[in-house]
């Protein structure tokens, strides 16, 4: 699936704005046909967004089930004759789209996503309406996983992720045109022969035949370099400006579809950046050479605007990344907006690209009732579960396959990994991942639950990804302590011979709190912690790489463990720096 883009034969057309709203708890308007007129009592809600935080209503907030948006969009005159393709960048969790009155798509998951050629729907020169139900209830088959319960004060949604469940329409909706016969996909592949660079492409067309597929492979300047005939083949870019960490460089791939008299019948652009990853014994390494992580796990996360798109919180979010001295991040806990992968491209930051797949452990009480139930059984997590996970890997890989930033893939975020059931559950998912990218390392996210000599996932892993709170969670205001089990563990798992990227550590802090002790919740002791972990990673010749979690402070359910979200930020949520942003920034960026 392309992007929606503007090109020589592309339009787009952005439906951002102002959507009519409403909220269907009892689950009524699919029956009274919602989508065949005007919503009924519609409130307006802004797109992008999360619908949550944006309405003054606790029951907007806590809401289970559908919800409704609705607009109306001309479609152009000069669009007659064309194909019009309804695109929308996610929809969470799930979401069925009409046109007209008439459903044209559905969707599972609520963070890439799904198109519907509507042309056939819509006619040109006219208003089409335009009605999504956008649903948030999570089970165990779905990816996140969840239970929703009838409770005395009404449905609620239980889940196991340690971030609010936000949802609605979080990114970009488009209506787009291409020709008939158009482009479908294009696959880029790079390599390094010496001072050379190789761009392997591959595209796939749809009312093609008689066609002919022409690219050109232009550098930054808009220089031709490189250029080929056929639906697939390899280019040769003599003495290549590589794509590396903080030096984002791209070229241009246009690609363009002929009839047999020579017209462009489509065409479309992709940019390319030609670089290498390998994993070597203990190492990670971005161009034949050693790299080291620096960063964090994010959210996308903003007050107000919940998971919803900003360009304003994208461009400071990496301006920030930059004054810490961070050269990479996660998109813990689901794939992100692909502007935020796009502008990761473009500045040369490294990302650790994950599915959805988060919260597939069960603790105890997290059964219906809270009861005691195992994570993997024909009941909970089971084989539509898996079915659901490897749909989500497809989904991430086939929109993500083409960003140099990207550099490894994380198929999970500490999942129960330590027994036999895991094992099967997940071993044909790193089978998947590798299968679909093998240029690639695919690893995931570890937690304390499945210690070094105990985790029976980490097997499958190129890479060792380790999320420990030694000093928080465990020996919490006790450092000295945490520091040498820490350690211990540490050199434990360096011994499997693989990279170790510590992609979370610590501690929750409260802004403005200060002790003279280093007590925990104080920016003292915050600063006291990721020292003390930092000295540990620093003896420990394996580890590749560190990703403080987190960067900003984030929204979460309210609990006793909790105090207006989860602040293990070393940025408020509001993006103010607490002590350890300016800790970090000194470890980081030591030119400073």
């Amino acid at each position: 699936m392309l992007h929606p883009q503007d090109s020589a034969t592309r339009e787009r057309k952005s439906l951002a704005g102002l959507w009519r709203f409403a909220l269907d708890g009892g689950g009524v308007g699919r029956a009274a046909g919602w989508f065949a007129g005007p919503l009924p009592d519609a409130a307006e809600m802004p797109v992008p967004a999360s619908y949550n935080d944006i309405l003054a209503d606790p029951a907007v907030r806590d809401h289970v089930g559908d919800a409704w948006y609705q607009t109306d969009v001309w479609v152009p005159r000069g669009w007659a004759g064309q194909r019009v393709v309804l695109h929308f960048e996610s929809a969470t969790h799930r979401a069925t789209a009409w046109v007209n009155g008439v459903e044209v798509a559905s969707h599972e998951g609520g963070y890439t996503p799904f198109e519907a050629d509507v042309t056939g729907h819509v006619r040109a020169g006219s208003v089409a309406r335009v009605t999504v139900a956008v649903n948030n209830e999570l089970s165990f088959q779905t990816i996140p996983p969840g239970l929703v319960e009838d409770t005395p004060g009404g449905r609620r949604q239980r889940y196991w992720h340690d971030f609010f469940n936000y949802a609605g329409l979080h990114r970009a909706v488009w209506l787009y045109t291409t020709g008939v016969a158009h482009l479908t996909d294009v696959t880029v592949v790079s390599g390094l022969d010496g001072p050379d660079g190789l761009v392997e492409y591959a595209t796939e067309a749809s009312g093609a035949g008689g066609t002919t597929v022409h690219v050109v492979l232009c550098d930054a300047a808009g220089v031709e370099v490189a250029a080929g005939v056929g639906a697939a083949g390899t280019l040769r870019v003599p003495g290549v400006h590589r794509w590396a960490p903080g030096d984002g460089y791209l070229y241009d791939l246009q690609v363009r579809l002929t009839d047999a008299a020579g017209a462009t019948v489509d065409s479309c652009h992709q940019s390319v950046g030609v670089r290498t990853v390998t994993v070597d014994g203990t190492r990670f390494l971005v161009n034949g050479e050693p790299f080291y992580f620096t960063g964090f796990g994010k959210h996308e996360d903003v007050p107000v605007l919940g998971k919803g798109h900003s360009d304003a919180f994208l461009v400071h979010d990496f301006a920030l990344l930059d004054w810490v001295g961070a050269n990479s991040f996660r998109t813990s806990h689901y794939p992100y907006s692909q502007d935020v992968l796009d502008y990761a491209d473009r500045h040369g930051v490294l990302v650790i690209d994950e599915t959805a797949a988060v919260g597939l452990h069960l603790r105890p009480g997290s059964g219906p009732g809270g009861t005691d139930v195992p994570t993997f059984s024909a009941d909970t997590v089971n084989d539509d579960t898996r079915a659901a996970h490897a749909q989500a890997i497809r989904e991430l890989i086939a929109r993500d396959k083409n960003h140099p930033s990207v550099v490894l893939w994380s198929i999970a975020n500490e999942p129960e990994s330590a027994s036999a059931a895991a094992e099967r559950y997940f071993r044909p998912l790193f089978e998947l991942a590798r299968a679909l990218d093998p240029t690639r390392p695919v690893g995931f996210a570890n937690d304390a639950l499945a210690p070094a000599g105990t985790c029976r996932v980490s097997q499958f892993s190129d890479v060792l990804m380790l999320n420990r709170y030694y000093g928080w969670y465990r020996y919490s205001g006790e450092l000295a302590a945490a520091e040498q089990a820490w350690e211990d563990e540490l050199r434990a798992w360096a011994r499997e011979g693989k990279p170790i990227i510590v992609t979370e550590y610590g501690a929750d802090t409260y802004p403005g709190l200060h002790s003279i002790t280093a007590e925990p919740w104080s920016e003292e002791y915050q600063v006291a912690y990721l020292e003390m972990n930092h000295r540990v990673l620093d003896r420990v010749e394996a580890v590749v790489g560190e990703h403080v979690w987190n960067f900003a402070d984030f929204a979460t359910l309210s609990g006793p463990r909790r105090v207006a979200g989860n602040r293990k930020g070393v940025f408020t949520r509001d993006r103010q720096p607490k002590a350890a942003a300016h800790a970090l920034r000194r470890r980081w960026r030591r030119d400073t």
